[in-house]
């Protein structure tokens, strides 16, 4: 049963190398830690509802690398991957991020957990070495799925 969808804001302003979604899901910070580190939990929402997501490489450790894999309906494969640099439980996760389909195109992405009203406040910031890289990747995409995998951790923190 979809929970209620949160509010999610999504902000690139132009001439910027950044991106950064935030929203307040109805969990504790451990709950939502857990589900960004939980790869069963993690393959849930991480990535469009139409593909399916399989996790290749997954570890949670600084240094640890990791590695996803989107599959569509026609057997097309969208792999990303990147490293973990720095780990704070239940409140930060800095990684980089990578799409191996443009490679050498890497952004580096900070998840920060705080406790809000009505659960926790869940922000996604991204930089990328380029206005240009982080325009591709908002428009192509981010942009748009923001509030989709937002909405599907929001499912995955029900179903804890």
């Amino acid at each position: 049963m979809p929970t209620t969808q949160p509010e999610t804001t999504f902000v690139a302003e132009p001439g910027s190398h950044a991106m950064t979604s935030t929203a307040v899901q109805a969990a504790s910070r451990e709950a939502v830690y857990r589900a960004y580190t939980d790869p069963e939990l993690l393959v849930r929402f991480w990535g469009p509802p139409d593909l399916s997501t399989e996790v290749d490489e997954f570890h949670v450790r600084p240094g640890g690398r990791w590695r996803m894999i989107h599959r569509d309906e026609e057997g097309n494969e969208y792999a990303f991957r990147g490293v973990i640099h720095s780990l704070v439980p239940n409140e930060q996760i800095i990684q980089t991020f990578e799409w191996e389909g443009l490679p050498g195109h890497v952004s580096l992405q900070t998840l920060t957990l705080e406790d809000a009203e009505g659960g926790t406040k869940v922000t996604q910031h991204a930089v990328f070495q380029s206005v240009e890289d982080r325009d591709g990747m908002a428009d192509t995409g981010a942009r748009d799925f923001a509030p989709v995998g937002m909405a599907q951790l929001a499912d995955v923190l029900a179903d804890m």
